[in-house]
This record gives structure tokens, C-alpha cells and sequence, in this order.
């Protein structure tokens, strides 16, 4: 079948292909998180701190895959165009899906996760596509587009999976294996492709490992002080998927159903400022001040996650935590502007780069950091535990990278 050129492609239409194919993503994604530490947490006939510890073990091993193997992806991108790279991960993410539903130990789940960080490129490369099909002054809605695509998939997929979960825990994982594979399908034959071929870079290993990736951060000042706030971002982020689950379930009595509702509630709020407010805020007040105001309104929405006491006050920081949404993509914006069209891929490249080495850090740290405050000798509290720590140490992260990006933008910031 033969596809159109990128450049034949209306660039309202190409986003909106690669907004389908991000949701697609992200529901499949979505769908397993209500029920995977359970899973982790059945093997181990019920212990939640030991399992936590586990979890955050896998977490690392999918980090790292990811780390080695996004800037190979990126680059390849780069050289090859886009759509080859988005179809090749979908596919690879459904084979993950299936190994992780037929798992019979752990050690099938933590094969599973490995084979995941390594075929988990769709989202750095929609950052490349979108940046490919988007003039500079609009890439900040645009990639508030793929954030309240996010949102979408967590509205739904959660729901779903904890829906399924209650039925069999082993069912969701069939089901986000269905959804990568129609995904894997939908762009053969629908994807167009973004680069042109005038555009795109020789594949060189120079720029395709990950330190050789992080070297494009240290070309502009500006670049890696952005970047600096990226890692922070990225880190405190860790905390979530990393022990969210088990908290709530520990401190809340919530099962996966109730979970996953609560994600839905998430993903709603996430929907309606990434989709709706980005680009009248960005608009307004330009992309410096939005990215700052994003990285506060995180790290009041984790300290109110952090301290509370019931379930519903949890609750009331879940829109607070919304508008940390705006702080990604005013903060990806930034840094496309400071690269060239055929450094797209290599930039997008090296910021799941970032992302990997804060997986290689974050899901240990958080883990650990909670089985220790659950701990009936934990030091932490006078009642001997205090299972909010995690989140209060990611809004800690957040307040630092608030600080580095007040001082990197303030003079030549939009």
C-alpha cells in the first residue's frame, strides 16, 4: 500500500492520526495499572511490602530498557521517518501484553515489563511527529493535545481495567494486547508518514546511544536548563505509577475497581485543562509563566496527596494536580524551538532519555521510600508510619525544578 508523501498530509489531519494512535496507546497503557501491582502483590501471597519493593524493581528494569533504547528509536526515526517507528513499538507492546497475561511467576511479569521499555518509543516519537507537522508558536497546544489524549486514556483505560480485573486479573492483559495490535494495525493503513525524506539524518551510533543522545542537551544553555527541569519533572512523576496503587489500597481500602475510577477522575481533569485551557493560558501569558505555574500547582496538588487522611480529601488534589499538565508541554515546546527540523527525533530522543534514567531512579526511590514508611519500626511519624512520604519528597522535586526554570528562562524564555 502506498502512502503520501509528509509533506501531502494537512497538518490538522497528521495530528489528529497521531493523536488516535497516542490513545490507542494510552488505553492499552491505562488499562493494566489497576491491576499489575495487585498482580505483583498476589505472588507474594499478599505482602504489600515486599511487593512494593518488587514493583519498584520492574519499574527499573522497564526504565532502562527504555533509557538504552530511545535514543536507537529516535534516531532511527530520524533516518528512517516516523511511521516505521511507531508501527514497529505497537507491535512490540502487544507481544508484551500477551507474555505478561500467560505469566505464570514474576519472572514472566518482569520479562514482560523489559520487553515493554524496549518497544515503548510512541510516545517520544509523537513528540518528533508532532514537532515535524506543527509551526513552533503552536507546538505547545499541540503537544497539550497529546496530554489531554493522556487524559482520555486514563478516563477510560483504568475504568476498564479495573472493570476487567473484578472478572479475572489476567483480563486486562488481553485486552491492552488487542488494543496495540488494532493500533499496530490502524497505522499500516492509516498513518501517513511526517518526515520527508529531504528532511531526514543519516543513522549515526555517535547520536543514537544515550549518552550521545544527552550531548544535543548541552548544545544551548537555555536547552539543558530545560532539560534540568525535565529530569525533576520526570522524577517526581515516577511516584505515581510507581506506589499510587498500593498506597491507595493500603491507607484507603480501595480495590482495583475503585482505583480505578479514581484514574478516571484524573484523566478527566488532565482532559480539560490539556485539552481546553493550554492554549488560551500558553496564549495569554506565554509559555515561561505556564510552565511555572504548572510545576507549582504539582507540587501543592502532592502535598495535599500526601497529607491526607481520608480518601475524599485525596480526592480534592486531584484538580489541583491537573494544572501540573500545563508544565510539559510549555516545557517541550521551549526546547523544540532550540533545535533544527532534522534534530526533531534526536531531541525527542534524548528526552525519554531523561525520562529513562528518572525510571531508573524513581520507581526504587518512591518504592522504597514507602515500604520503609509503612514499617512498624519506621521513625518517620510518632504513630510509627507515614505511608504519604513518597509524595511528599516528589513535591519537594517539583518546587526545585519550579526553581530552575524561574532562572532559566527569565531572560530568554517566551
Amino acid at each position: 500500500m502506498r502512502h503520501p508523501p509528509a509533506t501531502a498530509v494537512p497538518r490538522p489531519a497528521a495530528v489528529l492520526f497521531i493523536l488516535v494512535t497516542v490513545l490507542l496507546d494510552m488505553l492499552s497503557f491505562g488499562i493494566i495499572i489497576p491491576v499489575l501491582p495487585k498482580l505483583v502483590e498476589e505472588f507474594f501471597s499478599g505482602d504489600t511490602a515486599q511487593a512494593a519493593v518488587l514493583y519498584g524493581l520492574m519499574g527499573t528494569a522497564w526504565a532502562f530498557m527504555q533509557f538504552f533504547c530511545s535514543p536507537i528509536q529516535g534516531a532511527l526515526s530520524d533516518r528512517f521517518g516516523r511511521r516505521p517507528v511507531v508501527l514497529l513499538s505497537n507491535f512490540g507492546l502487544g507481544l508484551d501484553y500477551i507474555v505478561m497475561a500467560l505469566a505464570p511467576n514474576v519472572a514472566w511479569l518482569v520479562a514482560g515489563r523489559v520487553i515493554s521499555g524496549m518497544a515503548s518509543s510512541s510516545f517520544s516519537t509523537a513528540g518528533a511527529y508532532i514537532a515535524d507537522v506543527t509551526p513552533p508558536e503552536q507546538r505547545a497546544a499541540a503537544f497539550g493535545k497529546i496530554g489531554m489524549v493522556f487524559g482520555l486514556g486514563f478516563i477510560f483505560g483504568p475504568a476498564l481495567g479495573g472493570w476487567l480485573g473484578a472478572i479475572d486479573p489476567r483480563l486486562p492483559f488481553w485486552g491492552a494486547a488487542a488494543l496495540s495490535l488494532l493500533n499496530a494495525c490502524y497505522g499500516f493503513f492509516v498513518l501517513p508518514e511526517s518526515l520527508p525524506p529531504d528532511k531526514r539524518m543519516p543513522f549515526a551510533w555517535a547520536r543514537a546511544n544515550p549518552v550521545g543522545s544527552l550531548v544535543l542537551l548541552r548544545s544551548h544553555r537555555e536547552l539543558f536548563g530545560l532539560a534540568t527541569v525535565a529530569f525533576f519533572g520526570y522524577l517526581a512523576h515516577a511516584v505515581l505509577p510507581s506506589v499510587s496503587v498500593l498506597y491507595m489500597g493500603y491507607r484507603y481500602g480501595w480495590g482495583p475497581a475503585g482505583v480505578g475510577l479514581m484514574m478516571a477522575g484524573v484523566g478527566v481533569a488532565a482532559m480539560i485543562v490539556q485539552g481546553g485551557l493550554i492554549r488560551p493560558i500558553t496564549a495569554g501569558i506565554g509559555e515561561r509563566s505556564t510552565l511555572l505555574i504548572g510545576l507549582l500547582c504539582g507540587a501543592v496538588g502532592f502535598f495535599v496527596y500526601g497529607l491526607a487522611p481520608e480518601g475524599w480529601i485525596f480526592c480534592l488534589g486531584i484538580p489541583v494536580m491537573a494544572f501540573w499538565g500545563l508544565a510539559g508541554p510549555a516545557n517541550q515546546s521551549l526546547m523544540t524551538r532550540r533545535v533544527n527540523s532534522a534534530e526533531q527525533g534526536q531531541l525527542q530522543g534524548a528526552i525519554a532519555s531523561i525520562n529513562g534514567v528518572t525510571g531508573l531512579i524513581g520507581p526504587t526511590l518512591f518504592t522504597q521510600t514507602f515500604a520503609f514508611s509503612i514499617r512498624s519500626d519506621s521513625a518517620l511519624s510518632t504513630s510509627g508510619e507515614f505511608p504519604g512520604a513518597p509524595f511528599i519528597l516528589a513535591s519537594f522535586m517539583l518546587l526545585s525544578a519550579a526553581a530552575m526554570a524561574w532562572r532559566t528562562t527569565k531572560t530568554g524564555g517566551s
